[in-house]
């Protein structure tokens, strides 16, 4: 399976590396210019960010997305800017670090999509309380 350098890994090759191996796998190191302002870049490869995704086996797809996050304001403002957005859009987000921060990463997990994986569920709406559907959008 060939992904051309700077491209995020699509749901074809998500389900790709998911059909061969039976564990999940663990990929890091994406192209900083396709993740969000707010994940930290390995100072030995700025053009890396520190973090990863964790695509489950048998088809599950992510499971997991983790990142270091940026500290420093003027960074997360350079971020922004490279990235065509306007600064002053995230004042909110600033005030998480205007009194300082300290080194911390932060992750998010398909609950759904871990507990189909475990279960050999054959869709994850079926772990789902409430699933959305054509038809049902209201619980």
């Amino acid at each position: 399976m060939k992904v051309a350098w700077g491209k995020d890994l699509r749901t074809i090759e998500e389900d790709k590396l998911s059909e061969l191996y039976d564990t999940p796998v663990i990929v890091t190191h994406y192209p900083k210019k396709v993740k969000a302002f707010y994940m930290k870049e390995d100072a030995k490869n700025s053009k890396v960010v520190l973090g990863f995704d964790m695509i489950g086996p048998e088809g599950y797809g992510e499971l997991i997305g983790a990142s270091q996050r940026e500290e420093s304001i003027e960074k997360l403002k350079e971020n922004l800017i490279a990235d065509g957005e306007d600064p002053k859009k995230y004042e909110f987000y600033f005030d998480t670090r205007k009194y300082g921060s300290v080194p911390h990463g932060g992750y998010g997990l398909g609950v759904e999509r871990v507990i189909a994986w475990i279960c050999g569920l054959d869709n994850v709406k079926d772990a789902t309380p409430y699933p959305r559907t054509m038809t049902r959008w209201y619980p």
